[in-house]
C-alpha cells in the first residue's frame, strides 16, 4: 500500500477550495447581483419618472390648448351675446317710444318680502297705445280670478313720461286707471340691453308690487292674458 504524505496532493487529484474562498466568491457574486439589480431599479425608476414627467408635460400642453380654445370661444360668445343685447336694447327702446311694448316678468316681489320666480307668459305689463294691462299670476296651481293663477287689470294710460339719463338708464312712468286698477307704474330699463324692472304703486293702498324681466315689442310677445276684473 502506498503511503500518502500529509500536505502533499497526489498527482491527478484536483484541489478542493476551502470555505473562505467559496464564501468570498459567493460574496462577490452577491455584490455583483445587488449592483446590477440596483442599476436596473435605478434605470426603471428614471424611466418611470421620465414617463410621468412626459405625461405631465403632455397634460399641461393639452390643458393650455383647451384653455386657449375656451377663451377663443368665450370671446366669440361674448361678442355674439353683446350684439344680441344691443339689438334687443334698440328694439325695446323703439317699442317704448312707440308705446307698443310688453315687459315680460320672470320674477315678482311683494310688500311682505315674498319673492316668486314666475312664468313670463302670464306675468307682464303690456302697453298698447293709450291702454295698459297689468297681470300678476304667481300661482301655477290655483286658477285665481283671471283663470291663469292671479289677477288681471287693464285701464287707460295718462301722464306717460320717458326719460333717459346720461348713463343710458331709461325711466318710463305712467298712471293706469280702470275698473280694477288705479295705480302709478314706473319701469326702469338698463342700458345696453332689454332687461328692466317695474314698480306698481296702487293709489288706494300700499300693496306695492315689483316685477323684473325683459321688454320686447308688443307684436313679438307671447303672453297669455287672463280675464280682467
Amino acid at each position: 500500500m502506498k503511503k500518502v504524505i500529509s500536505g502533499v496532493r497526489p498527482a491527478g487529484v484536483a484541489a478542493h477550495p476551502d470555505k473562505k474562498e467559496i464564501l468570498g466568491k459567493i460574496g462577490r457574486l452577491f455584490l455583483l447581483f445587488v449592483t446590477l439589480a440596483a442599476g436596473v431599479a435605478a434605470n426603471d425608476a428614471y424611466a418611470q419618472e421620465k414617463g410621468r414627467s412626459d405625461k405631465r408635460k403632455e397634460a399641461m400642453e393639452a390643458w393650455k390648448k383647451d384653455m386657449a380654445e375656451f377663451r377663443s370661444r368665450s370671446n366669440s360668445d361674448r361678442e355674439i351675446e353683446s350684439l344680441v343685447d344691443s339689438i334687443a336694447s334698440v328694439q325695446a327702446s323703439a317699442a317704448v317710444q312707440n308705446m307698443d311694448f310688453v315687459l315680460e316678468a320672470d320674477n315678482v316681489s311683494f310688500k311682505n318680502g315674498a319673492t316668486a320666480f314666475v312664468n313670463s307668459n302670464t306675468n307682464f305689463i303690456a302697453v298698447k297705445g293709450k291702454r295698459a294691462v297689468v297681470q300678476i299670476s304667481p300661482s301655477d296651481f290655483a286658477a285665481g280670478p283671471n283663470g291663469v293663477g292671479g289677477v288681471t287689470v287693464d285701464g287707460m294710460i295718462s301722464g306717460m313720461k320717458v326719460k333717459t339719463d346720461k348713463k343710458g338708464r331709461t325711466t318710463i312712468s305712467m298712471n293706469v286707471s280702470g275698473i280694477g286698477i288705479n295705480a302709478q307704474v314706473e319701469i326702469y330699463m338698463f342700458p345696453g340691453s332689454n332687461e328692466a324692472t317695474a314698480t306698481v304703486y296702487p293709489n288706494f293702498n300700499s300693496n306695492t308690487v315689483w316685477m323684473s324681466g325683459e321688454i320686447i315689442p308688443y307684436e313679438n310677445s307671447t303672453v297669455i292674458k287672463g280675464r280682467s276684473l
